[in-house]
């Protein structure tokens, strides 16, 4: 990849998608149940289970979330990597106006 593009994986946008539509009927519910509590309604319970429900969802799919960004990660650094925490790194290059000496050029005395 390279710098330009930073665009996630397909399985870390979904599972961000996923984690806002869970969070944003949570808050659905924790709004019907604070209007429902003021009103002395019946929809208290049902809301209340909804926003239980809500955040429970809501960390599943965070927990989700990093999971499936480890998972990117760990595809993108290779199986023959050091450590999973070492990164990946590339080999240190010499400067374009320095070169190795040759080896044909050495004088054997």
């Amino acid at each position: 990849m390279s710098a330009v593009d930073r665009r996630p994986p397909h399985e870390v946008r979904s599972a961000a998608v996923r984690a806002l539509f869970s969070l944003s009927l949570t808050l659905v519910a924790l709004i019907v149940a604070t209007l429902a509590s003021y009103a002395g309604s019946g929809l208290l319970a049902p809301a209340l289970l909804l926003m239980a429900l809500g955040v429970f969802g809501t960390a599943w799919s965070l927990l989700e979330i990093l999971i499936s960004r480890q998972i990117a990660a760990q595809r993108l650094r290779g199986p023959n990597s050091a450590s999973p925490l070492a990164g990946s790194r590339e080999p240190r290059r010499r400067p374009a106006g320095r070169r190795a000496p040759l080896e044909s050029s050495r004088v054997w005395r």
